[in-house]
């Protein structure tokens, strides 16, 4: 069956729809050991998710560097918390392998906040950002992209929460899982659209210029 997309996804759909929430198991890393174990186990998969948190400001000139770093296969998400690690050698390691794709979305902002822990030369990387285009999605957001591709929602509301926290909570476990897993979802749906051409786009203008039509 032909999978309908928009070129842009109208925001005010999103509250209605079901909620994505990553399925598997969630894996809390807080030691240089834990971290090379995790690391291990990610570099012997075919392809990875990642993402990043940081801790909100709510004061002008106070700035936090990354809290989190979330890596996810398609079954287990490790959250390496950085405030306790550091970017240890096990994460480097990761971050510069060539072998296995990392993806994300606006990879740029995390490489950037993690370059500010410690030096690294980036490894395979692929930005979401820069390819959803190329079936005609325009957004950039990973909540909209999301539900273009899926039809479900994907849940924002821990995004300013205390990354820096003594214990995170399970909703923050879930969120910070479920951005990292999704990004391998969406990078494999959107492989197979471009291969199979399974799908029709509708564009904005188009959408808007039938609306008018049945108006009138």
């Amino acid at each position: 069956m032909e999978k309908l997309l928009y070129d842009k996804f109208d925001k005010a759909r999103i509250a209605n729809l079901p909620r994505a929430v990553f399925g598997g198991k969630i894996v809390v890393i807080v030691s240089e050991t834990e971290a090379q174990k995790a690391v291990d186990y990610l570099l012997a998969q075919p392809i990875i998710g990642l993402d990043t948190e940081t801790r909100p400001s709510f004061r002008r000139g106070t700035n936090y560097k990354v809290s989190l770093l979330q890596v996810s296969s398609h079954d287990i998400c490790f959250l390496f918390r950085l405030n306790h690690t550091k970017l240890c050698d096990p994460l480097v390691r990761l971050l510069e392998d060539e072998t296995v794709m990392k993806v994300g979305l606006s990879l740029h902002d995390d490489i950037a906040g993690l370059h500010k822990l410690r030096d690294f030369t980036p490894g395979n990387f692929f930005d979401l950002q820069k390819h959803v285009s190329e079936i005609g999605i325009e957004d950039l957001s990973l909540q909209k992209i999301y539900a273009n591709l899926f039809g479900e929602k994907i849940s924002k509301s821990q995004r300013l929460t205390n990354w820096e926290a003594d214990i995170l909570s399970e909703k923050q476990k879930v969120y910070a899982a479920t951005d990292a897993w999704s990004c391998i979802v969406i990078y494999e749906e959107l492989k197979r659209l471009e291969e199979t051409g399974d799908y029709k786009l509708i564009r904005h203008e188009d959408n808007v210029q039938e609306n008018i039509s049945q108006e009138g």
